[in-house]
Parts: structure tokens; sequence; C-alpha cells
């Protein structure tokens, strides 16, 4: 299948929605997302609900350097209800996108065989997604790039990448944002990409960073921006509001938190 294809997993989020009719504009502040769909009540609430996109956790049981199957778990966690087989199962049933967030390079390969199973009934976005660099008071846990990079493109050459860094943010202290070390690192790795990437990015560190991002996301048409927060972070509609007139609004999707979510849905007027 030719990459961008309609259908295709090398078609951009906005585009498969709207063709889809299930957004009214090319906007990725449009598309709705269902966090930590990890159990199997939360990925049965996400199946029902009435988001766009599901994210979720993969580990090999037992935790890293674990050597079960790959499970549905965000560390420190090592055990879950769910495995990625019966995700995979309940999800494809559904007409949602997906993003499965790898925290180690063990359990991406045993994760793309099941995902190659369902590969023809999952005709919509699939994002897989490491924290590939450090970031902002990040650590050095990071995923391998390379052995990340090869093992999906050997898999699935046109399907979207999420490449982020490792970031920590303190309340009681100035955070640094992402600096141009990290954003020609990060353009470095992906020069040799020929399919969509799109780049996590935590809501409270964009602001002091929008001359870097802006330049990274210059490099290529196909890169996107993905604004995620943690739970206890500090950032306001109006930081958002700042990240939206600063990008073009169909290469930046906001899978955030309430109350920012809907704070910010009503600022822009999206449902």
């Amino acid at each position: 299948m030719a990459d961008g294809a309609q259908g295709g997993w090398g078609e951009e989020a906005v585009d498969h929605f709207l063709r889809w009719r299930r957004i009214r504009a090319r906007d990725g502040a449009a598309i709705r997302w269902f966090h930590a769909a990890n159990s199997k009540a939360r990925a049965g609430e996400a199946a029902r609900s009435d988001v766009h996109m599901i994210e979720a956790d993969v580990l090999l049981r037992g935790g890293k350097g674990g050597n079960g199957d790959p499970i549905m778990a965000h560390p420190p966690e090592t055990d879950s209800d769910n495995t990625l087989q019966e995700w995979l199962k309940e999800i494809v049933n559904t007409n949602k996108g997906i993003k499965l967030d790898f925290k180690s390079l063990e359990a991406v390969r045993p994760s793309l065989e099941l995902l190659e199973h369902v590969r023809q009934h999952l005709r919509r976005p699939v994002w897989i997604n490491a924290d590939i660099l450090p970031g902002p008071n990040g650590n050095n846990a990071v995923v391998d790039a390379k052995g990340f990079l090869d093992t999906v493109t050997s898999f699935f050459p046109t399907v979207t990448l999420s490449l982020g860094w490792t970031t920590g943010w303190h309340p009681d202290k100035h955070n640094k944002g992402y600096d141009w070390m990290m954003v020609k690192e990060m353009a470095q790795i992906c020069s040799t990409l020929s399919q969509p990437v799109t780049f996590p990015v935590r809501a409270a560190l964009v602001r002091q960073s929008i001359s870097e991002l802006c330049w990274l996301m210059q490099q290529s048409d196909r890169y996107s921006l993905t604004v995620w927060t943690g739970k206890e972070d500090l950032y306001s509609v109006e930081d958002l509001l700042y990240i939206r007139e600063n990008f073009d609004k169909s290469r930046v999707y906001y899978d955030i938190l309430e109350p920012q979510n809907s704070e910010f849905k009503k600022a822009i007027g999206v449902e």
C-alpha cells in the first residue's frame, strides 16, 4: 500500500478522520483522545466512548528485562489484567485509531508481531511511540533509537512514528524547555525516515521552546506535534492557545487532561 494512501498507516490522522466525516475541519484539536486505556475496564470504556484515538502503554510481563507476553501497563507496574493480544481484539472492533507507547525495546518486536495479525482489520491511524532522547529535566532511560526505528520500520515501513524525549517537570522552579541540541539531534535521527512522524511535547514546556519546535516542524511537512501533559503539571489554557497561534493547526494534536482540555476546546470553538 502506498505511503499515505487512504486507510493506510501513512495517512495523517486529521486526513483520515476528516475523510470519514468524524471531524469537520483539518484541525488536530478536533481529535479526541482516550489516555492510558490499559486495564480491561479502561480499554472497554475507551472502545465505547466517542474518542478518535486511544493511547495505551505496552511492556513485557515482569517489567524491564521481562520475557513474558506484551501486556498493557505503565511503569512502575509490571503486571496487568490485559494482554496486548486481548486489547487489540477489542479495539479492532471499533473505528478508533491507536497509539501504542513502548517503554522498552524488548516489548517492541513481540508486540508488532501481534499487530501484524490484525493489520488488515486496522485501516485507520496507528502510531508507535517511544521516548528515544533525553529532554528537559529528563533521564537517560530512553528506548534505543536505532533499535526501535529498525525494528518498527522492518515490520511497518509506513506506520506513523511518535518519537519523544524523556522529560521532567518541577512545580517549584523554572523549567527549561526543549533546547536546540535536543531538536537538532531529533531532526538528525528523523532525516532518513519517509513516514509521518509526530513529536510528543509536554504542554508545560512548549511555550519556552517555540523557536526550537517551529524550526523542527519546518524540517518536513510530514512532522506534527502531539501536546501531552503530566497529571501534576501546571499550565494554562493561554499556553495552549499560544501553541495554537504559532503552528499550523492541522499539525498539532492535543492529548491533554481535564479541565484544560474542555476549556481549550471551548476557547477555540471545537466540540
